[in-house]
């Protein structure tokens, strides 16, 4: 798997590059942003990790040039720029995912993975593990070719879980992605604790092979093979 960087801070791309090639992937790294659509558009490249703040050319323009020309590339933003509204045009540019900066190498690395399956388990938008499966275009879930009966939150932490299947979920990307970080009155860990039980009941009780685990103090994974 070949990974593009377009990074201009010279220690966050050198990070990035040891850290991916350590992680088993071919990593260019380009500091400005025109050499990086020229890289991008010229190279095989299975995904682009790219920052905002180019020199000769702003990472959103990247990404709108990059999806105009219809280019099926995943692309996480990875940024200082942390504001709902910098998430939201970032986002609704193109962009599949969206880091911030500073950020812990191991959840980028999760990340990265979760948008290379992603990219390539996704046929007629049906998501995948093990005997449970997900169409995302009729929003319905079935284990075994058994329906199963989830709430709209179970349906949105479900699908996340599938995105990131084999990787650990923590509570703190549940809490800033599917509950974006609101304030409730009872604790949010409580809240998540009762959507992962009961999400757990009804894709796992009648199954003998367990999916949904727990992994005590991290979070949640959702895997074939108990971690």
């Amino acid at each position: 798997m070949h990974i593009l960087v377009v990074e201009d801070q010279k220690k966050v791309a050198e990070a990035l590059q040891e850290g991916l090639t350590l992680a088993g992937f071919k990593v260019t790294v380009c500091s400005e942003g025109e050499e990086g659509f020229f890289t991008l558009s010229s190279q095989d490249i299975d995904l682009l990790i790219l920052d905002l703040g180019l020199p000769k050319r702003d990472g959103i323009e990247i990404l709108r040039a990059v999806r105009h020309k219809k280019i099926g590339v995943p692309i996480m933003i990875l940024t200082a720029r942390d504001s709902v509204e910098d998430r939201v045009l970032g986002l609704e540019s193109g962009a599949d995912d969206y880091l911030v900066k500073p950020f812990a190498f191991p959840e980028l690395l999760a990340r990265v993975q979760a948008l290379l399956r992603r990219s390539q388990m996704r046929i007629d938008d049906v998501m995948k593990v093990g005997d449970l499966e997900l169409d995302l275009r009729t929003r319905k879930a079935s284990r075994s070719s058994q329906p199963l009966s989830l709430t709209v939150k179970e349906l949105d932490i479900l699908e996340y879980l599938l995105r990131y299947h084999e990787s650990v979920v923590s509570r703190e990307m549940l809490v800033r992605d599917l509950w974006h970080g609101a304030a409730r009155a009872t604790p949010i860990d409580n809240i998540i604790d009762v959507h992962i039980a009961h999400l757990r009941s009804k894709i796992d009780g009648p199954f003998p092979l367990k999916l949904l685990h727990t992994v005590r103090g991290v979070g949640f994974i959702l895997s074939v093979k108990k971690p």
